[in-house]
């Protein structure tokens, strides 16, 4: 389970070893789900569907604040997301 280049020596470190490598796949979860809502959004946008993309922004949303209580991204990153994903969808909206 422990793929790292070295082995920590104290229990501690060994500990701490353990608890990074399970905060580190529990955060790729979180970035990947993000990633592939953005990018659904995204085409959607550019493909003018603005039905769809009003049904996916709640879970666009959610993810992201879900991320940010998690402490996966800071909460300025969050805000930015939601931020340029509404403008595109008033964009097109119009």
């Amino acid at each position: 389970m422990i793929d790292n280049i070295y082995m920590p020596v104290t229990k501690s470190a060994q500990k701490a070893l353990r608890q990074n490598l399970k905060r580190k796949a529990r955060n790729i979860i979180y970035k990947t789900k993000i990633k592939k809502l953005l990018k659904e959004a995204n085409s959607l946008i550019s493909l003018k569907k603005i039905e769809e993309v009003k049904n996916l922004l709640p879970k666009v949303y959610q993810i992201l604040d879900k991320a940010t209580k998690r402490g996966v991204i800071k909460k300025n990153t969050a805000a930015r997301k939601k931020s340029r994903i509404a403008k595109a969808l008033a964009k097109i909206s119009i």
